[in-house]
Order: C-alpha cells, then structure tokens, then sequence
C-alpha cells in the first residue's frame, strides 16, 4: 500500500471481516480509498476481477475510478471489473433477466422527454408544472419502491389520488411499448430478485464483493438492490458522509445509513477526517455548522493546510451590487496573485440566481461556465438519430417510430399516422406491428400504404443486421439512407445545419469506436446510449469561471468560492419549514463551504427586486451558526452575528490595508496558491 496513506485510510482498505460503512468527510480522500481497496481485494485477497462491483453515481465518477484502478492494476488485471453506476448495472441484469419479466432484451430506455410526452397523453396534455410535477411524483414513488396499488391507497388528497391513478396507466403504457424509465433500471431487478431466487443466487455468485460509493444518496430502492446482491455473505463496503446527504427531494434516504446499523448488527465504521483539500478556518466553519444538526455520527475534519483566510461575509445593497462586488474582488484576487480563472467558483442555491453574474462577468470579460447546461442527448438532432437506434433495437417503441418516420419525412403524412394509431389501438399492437397487418392496407390510399411499408421493411432489415454484424458498417449504412444531412441543410440556416450535422458526425463517431472498443453491435450499444451523459467525457477543461448551483457542485473543489445569495427564503429554501428539510438546508450550505480551498466569501443582499417591488432580505439563519472568530464582516452586518468595531479599530485596520497596498505581494507567501 502507498505509505503515504493515514491510519484511516489504512484500516478501511484493509478491513474485510464483515460489512463496512466509510464516514468519509469532505476531500478526504474517499475516491483513493475505493481505488485501493478494489486493488487491494484483487492483488491481496485473491478475487477475480469479474467478482467485484463497484457501483457510482454519475458515470464521471466510473470513468475516473476505472482509469485509476486501470493504472494501480496492470489494465489487464482490471479487465472484468464492475465499475458503473446503479443504473448502468441495472441495465446490465436488465438485459440478461428481462424476459423473466415479461420484457424482451432488446427494451427501450425512455429519457425524461419521452415520460413528459406519455404523461401529457394520459392527462390531455396539460400544463408543463402539471407534467413535471406527475414526473416527480412518480419517480418519487419508484425509488421508495411503492406500487401504483399502494400509491393509491395511501393518497390523502385529490392531486395524491389523480396522480396515482395516473401512475398506474402510464405504467401499463410503458409495458406496452416494451419500454422502462431510468427509475424502472433500479425498480425492477428489485422485483426480479424478490420473485425469483434463482436469478438473484446466480448474481450474487457472480458478484462476491460490493463497494458503494456516495451511499448518502441512495434511495429505498437502491438500498434493497445493495442488499439483495451482497446477501447474507455481506461482502460490502459504503463510503458516504450524512453530512452531505442534499438529495432528499430526488428520493434520497439520509435513513439508509440508519438501515445499516439495523440490517447489519455487526457493520464496522471508520471515520476519514483528515482533509486534503481546505484550510483549517475554512473547515471549523464547516464542523460547527453542521454540529447544528441531528446526527448518528459525529466527525470533525481538521487539515495540515495552516489556519488560513478568514472567512469574507459580505451585505450587498442589492442583487446588482453583490454580482458587481464579487464579479470585482474575484478580479481584483486574480490580478494581486496571479491565479487563474478556473481557480474560481460562484454558488448559488437557485439557477435563477445565476443570471445578474453571468451579465456581469459577460460586461468584464471574463469566460465562465455554467453547470447543468444542455445535456449533448437533448440536442434535437441527437434525439432525431437515436429515435432511429431505438426503433431498430425495440420496434414495439411507438414515440421512436413516430419520430423517426416523420425526421426526415419519409412520404407518411399526418393522416397516415393517425389512421395507423388508431388502428394499432383498437388491435392493442405497436405501430409498426399494425403497419404490417392486412386490413391495414384497406384502410390507406395505395400511395400511402406503399410509404408505410417501405419504411417498415427498411427499419426491419437494419434490425436484422444490427443484431449480427460489426456496428461500423450499419451505422454507416443508416446515416446514408435516411439522408439525414441533406434534410439538415435543407430545413435549417447554412450555419445552423452545419452545428447540428457536426453533433450528429461527432456522435456516430463515438458509436464507432465504443462499438470497436467494447466488441458490441449496433443494438447493444443502443441500450448503453441512454445512460451515457456525453457531456461529461467530451468537456474540455479551458480556463473560465465555474458559475454552479450547490447541488452541482458536491464532489468538486474550487481554490476560491463565492457563495451568493445565502439569505432566508434562498438558503434555506423558502419550502424548507419542517426541522428534517432545515438540516438538508444546512447540509447544502455545508457542502457549499466544503468546496474552498483557499478562500471563502459569503453574500447576502439587503433587498432583493421581486416584479417591480422591492422586498427587504434577512441575512441566512445559518450565517449565524458560524464561529465569530473566523469571520470578516463587509458591508450591512446581520443583528447580533459580528462584534462592534470601533472608529480607532477601523481607521486602524484601513491603515494596515493601505500599507499592504502600497508593498509588492510575494504570491508565495499567500495560501491561495
């Protein structure tokens, strides 16, 4: 093992006697921990590589832990190695277990805009709050696994009511398309192994030793599958930190690490606090915070970094003026020490905080980057494609079919397709089933029927090519015959047309190479393209401002944070009443002051614009919470949060200022670099 690793460290890579749960603290090293241990199981323990998992939350995280495993193993020691998220291995005992279920293999994965457009349907096509709101509901329902039945039965209003019922049917939909939603990736190997023992002993065989990383935000559901696959052998560690347990409203159950100490009476825990990442100022605001809260465990993070910076809390007249103030003294650090701008990170509780930065960071000059842009698969032009993949692979998916034979048009009209629907609804078949059935034909003029089939036999022989040859040579074939760039620049402005065909080649050509790379055809790799987040492996890091909300920036660390906006009523949230939402609020603030290395700033405004009106603000009940010692007050200060500073104390502090000014800065000797 690296010498350089703490005692903790140590003992939770090395200690495999019994299920184990990692507290570990913000930027103590948890990633290095999993990485260790999984080369550990395999160079020292005798595991087989293919016998161990090691499950993330977002696919970065697996990139990263796959690279880094990659290098302490040979790669070809790794080779084998679960290292995915909870809906990819989802997707993977999906995909071998399916027909146990009633599904076939090849299902389609419906993203959010294909549920929106079911929900919208089944309701009569309302209002988008209402959509979103069925959407949350449901998928809330999912991940504390509760049936449409139960759903029902436990509703205690009329939305409750009309929701479930509505749940029921858009399940029933989805079954009918052969299709699941990313909630169902978790959901259903649950069932699956709760109705069938002998699929649930065969992964249990093949998985021997579990690892879950970011366990605070799990849900019921992922909980049950962890359980159900590690079985009584409990060959299982979890690293997480209730502290930053912020998901609760995605379904998060800051219970489940309560769970594991009932589940598991013999569970083992090590608590990482030795921080890497900030100074000891920054980390004493973060510890006496949090101690506010309700809490199992208590840690208390502490660094080698020195006391540090004190902590900047700065009152703004107004939103403009705290954008202009930060957007200034983030300029102003830049040029006196020469950092860069990537160092740099403004946090907000709220997107719709970001805008008044953005513009002032837009009048300076300065490049900076939003978190939570548009994901690359919501691209129109991405989606046009994918319909085509998901139709080949599944051509039960009726929203597929439906977009593909209208982009580009394919000679099949509007009252085609609703003589089809209507059809295929009265049959209970899909619409490329119904497309083939002799009655059909009487239904349609010669001309239109011709089109249709045409369409139907070509989706059908790419099918049959798609299961048996090389991905390369079909995908090639597909994009020449829907002609696809020539529809592009036929309906779009030149430049427009040339964006979205760049999207749409840069796209295939990643087909071809994770074809190539991981040995699969066309349909399997369809199913993978539902749960990759492009994005996140073709961004590349320049040098900008990172403007993020708090919930985006968990797991990220910036050399200098402004956290903005911490009033009442922002942070925490004005919905946040009851005492179990105030302390998520306060985790959130948490993770927020967490992300600092070197320096932190914290604003609030005096007044806030709401329409036309002015409406006074109160500084954030959590400001309040924080040591005094370790704190610089700017600007209007919150009722009893900041000693009085006299007139002789302030003259003498602008004269300390002045004189620093009037000296060169030796970066060296400033923590921030």
């Amino acid at each position: 093992m690296a010498p350089t690793l703490n005692p903790a460290q140590r003992e939770a890579i090395h200690y495999l006697d019994g299920p184990l749960l990692v507290l570990a603290g913000a930027g103590s090293g948890k990633t290095r921990v999993i990485v260790q241990k999984l080369a550990y199981l395999v160079e020292k323990c005798g595991y087989s590589p293919k016998n161990i998992a090691a499950i993330t939350f977002t696919n970065k995280a697996a990139n990263e832990m796959r690279e880094r495993v990659g290098k302490l193993l040979s790669g070809k020691d790794a080779k084998g190695m679960t290292i995915c998220t909870f809906h990819a291995l989802g997707m993977q005992i999906m995909r071998e277990e399916a027909p146990l279920l009633g599904y076939k293999k090849q299902f389609s994965i419906f993203d959010t805009a294909d549920t929106g457009k079911i929900i919208s349907e089944l309701l009569g096509a309302p209002d988008r709050q209402d959509i979103r709101q069925a959407q949350t509901m449901i998928s809330n329902w999912k991940a504390a696994f509760i049936s449409p039945e139960t759903a029902l039965d436990n509703a205690q209003s009329d939305t409750d009511r009309r929701f479930a019922q509505l749940y029921k049917r858009y399940e029933e939909t989805l079954r009918a398309y052969q299709a699941v939603d990313f909630d169902d990736l978790i959901k259903l190997p649950v069932e699956l192994f709760q109705k069938f023992p002998d699929a649930l002993a065969r992964w249990q065989h093949r998985l021997l030793y579990i690892l879950v990383d970011e366990y605070q935000d799990t849900n019921v559901c992922q909980y049950q599958l962890m359980k159900l696959l590690s079985g009584t052998r409990a060959g299982l560690t979890v690293v997480g930190d209730d502290d930053q347990s912020i998901y609760a409203w995605r379904g998060a159950s800051s219970e489940n690490i309560n769970n594991l100490q009932k589940d598991y009476p013999n569970l083992k825990v090590v608590k990482l606090e030795q921080n890497y990442r900030s100074s000891q100022r920054i980390l004493q605001s973060a510890n006496i915070l949090i101690k506010n809260n309700t809490k199992l465990f208590d840690k208390n993070l502490w660094s080698e970094h020195g006391l540090g910076d004190q902590v900047r809390i700065f009152a703004a007249r107004d939103e403009d003026h705290e954008a202009e103030a930060v957007v200034m003294k983030l300029l102003a650090h830049k040029y006196e020490y020469g950092t860069k701008f990537s160092d740099y990170a403004i946090l907000y509780r709220s997107n719709h905080l970001s805008r008044v930065f953005e513009e002032q960071l837009r009048s300076q000059n300065v490049p900076y980057t939003v978190s939570g842009g548009t994901s690359f698969f919501e691209k129109a032009e991405i989606k046009d494609v994918v319909a085509y993949l998901r139709l080949i692979a599944n051509p039960d998916d009726d929203p597929a079919f439906i977009r593909a034979i209208t982009t580009p048009k394919r000679g099949v009209g509007n009252s085609t397709l609703e003589k089809l629907a209507s059809y295929a609804g009265l049959r209970n078949v899909s619409l490329f089933e119904a497309a083939f059935e002799s009655t059909m034909a009487h239904q349609l003029l010669p001309r239109q029927h011709e089109e249709l089939l045409t369409f139907c036999n070509f989706i059908s022989r790419m099918q049959e090519r798609a299961g048996k040859e090389e991905c390369t040579p079909v995908i090639t074939d597909l994009m020449a015959a829907i002609d696809y760039e020539a529809w592009l620049f036929d309906t779009h402005e030149p430049r427009q047309a040339e964006t979205k065909w760049e999207n749409v080649s840069d796209f295939v050509g990643w087909i071809k190479r994770k074809s190539e790379a991981d040995s699969k055809t066309l349909l399997e790799i369809t199913q993978t393209i539902a749960l990759m987040n492009l994005l996140e492996s073709r961004q590349e890091e320049f040098d900008a401002v990172s403007l993020s909300t708090l919930h985006a920036a968990k797991g990220l660390e910036y050399g200098h944070v402004f956290m903005v906006g911490v009033e009442e009523g922002i942070l925490p949230h004005e919905r946040s009443e009851l005492p179990e939402q105030i302390e998520e609020e306060r985790r959130l603030m948490y993770v927020g002051i967490t992300r600092a290395q070197r320096s932190l700033q914290i604003s609030y405004c005096i007044k806030r614009k709401q329409g036309k009106e002015w409406k006074t603000c109160e500084a954030s009940r959590f400001l309040k919470e924080l040591p005094t010692d370790d704190l610089v007050y700017a600007g209007s200060q919150p009722a009893g949060t900041a000693p009085e500073i006299t007139k002789d104390e302030g003259k003498a502090r602008l004269a300390r200022l002045k004189s620093m000014l009037g000296q060169p800065v030796n970066p060296d000797n400033h923590p921030s670099t």
